[in-house]
């Protein structure tokens, strides 16, 4: 079976996975400072924290950005996790529909659902396109409200030639099994704020001043045990091993990413002239999409579903509307767009080690059932 995701993993990650645990410090450590340090560079912003996902990422960066009492404007085409994080905060979700062409918050419709009580806006740049920044910028600007980015699918994404995530005034990236940078788990918060960033690294630590690296000596080998909490915390830091994969994998990760848009492009060109599919949507501010996922749209989703899993393809469903779940109906704001589009959503194959027999293989199966 063809999956629809698969890492990129070789010898580079293996190895720095073994110089780790030959290293006898294994947790939040040296390799971890490193990676924030080197992400952060690649991001071309100031500070960069490693959590141990991105749902622990997404929960912190509403957390230092208050929005607990609030309204967060979000969108419903995305993981639950994005939403799950509002609620983490005390915060209530209000939909935003969706454009039906890139699948992202519609900007153009957030303004109408502000009010008094809205403190932040959360954009989720979907399958690593980028969400019009300029126009939610704008609002946010005008109406005094934060903006958080989801970046969970767009790791070396641009708007612009501004790498995604670093836009708004906080930005929360995914280093799942199945992100464009993999590490089997684990996230990352960007900031240009050192105050947000000195309570980011506490909150992350369970409260703590010091995390457990600091604390130790490494010429005496001395270990300083003294600390102080400060404020309720989480369990969310990163590990060195995890780190260390992170560290190889972002070395790869335009590599990987220029890939992914040629697989992209393949797919493109070949159902470009089928009117019965709909394609993923380039704008000319998305300078450079990381291309996560490819998503068709099409009439009989299930039905080709079953069709490509004939063939030995596997396919996936990105998203199911979070306001569709029984948790979130309760919550404000009609999303007909996306209730409509999402039936006709179909995620193809899209990973770097994807193999070219593999490809046409799923192109002229796509087309075989579609005609």
């Amino acid at each position: 079976m063809i999956p629809v995701f698969r890492p990129s993993m070789g010898d580079a990650e293996t190895n720095a996975v073994g110089e780790v645990l030959r290293s006898g410090w294994i947790g939040l450590g040296p390799k971890t400072k490193e990676f924030e340090d080197k992400f952060a560079a690649y991001m071309n912003c100031k500070y960069a924290v490693a959590m141990n996902s991105a749902t622990a990422a997404l929960h912190l960066a509403m957390a230092v950005m208050k929005v607990d009492g609030g309204e967060v404007i979000t969108t419903p085409m995305t993981f639950v996790s994005t939403n799950h994080a509002i609620l983490y905060n005390s915060a209530v979700p209000v939909f935003c529909d969706i454009e039906p062409d890139t699948l992202n918050i519609d900007a153009d419709k957030i303004e109408a659902l502000v009010t008094p009580l809205t403190k932040a806006i959360v954009v989720v740049h979907y399958g690593g396109y980028a969400v019009d920044m300029d126009k939610v910028l704008d609002i946010a600007k005008r109406r005094n409200l934060k903006v958080i980015e989801d970046a969970a699918h767009a790791c070396g994404g641009e708007y612009k030639n501004r790498k995604l995530g670093t836009i708004g005034d906080i930005g929360c990236f995914s280093f799942h099994a199945v992100k464009n940078l993999a590490t089997g788990d684990g996230g990352m918060v960007t900031t240009n704020d050192a105050a947000i960033y000195a309570r980011l690294m506490k909150l992350r630590w369970v409260g703590i001043s010091k995390d457990t690296w600091s604390r130790e000596d490494t010429t005496t080998k001395a270990y300083s045990w003294y600390y102080n909490i400060e404020e309720l915390g989480f369990k969310y830091h990163m590990n060195d091993i995890t780190a260390a994969i992170g560290l190889v994998q972002l070395e790869k990760l335009d590599t990987m990413n220029r890939r992914r848009a040629e697989i992209s492009r393949m797919y493109t060109e070949a159902f470009s002239s089928n009117k019965k599919i709909g394609l993923p949507v380039i704008k000319n501010y998305m300078t450079r999409p990381s291309c996560h996922n490819y998503v068709i749209k099409v009439e009989d989703r299930d039905g080709l579903n079953a069709s490509l899993k004939q063939q030995g393809i596997a396919t996936g469903v990105h998203y199911i509307p979070n306001n569709n779940y029984d948790m979130y109906k309760g919550f404000r704001g009609p999303t007909p767009v996306a209730g409509a589009v999402w039936k006709k959503l179909l995620t193809l194959p899209l990973f770097p080690d994807l193999k070219q027999k593999e490809i046409e293989l799923i192109k002229s199966s796509v087309l075989d059932f579609i005609k």
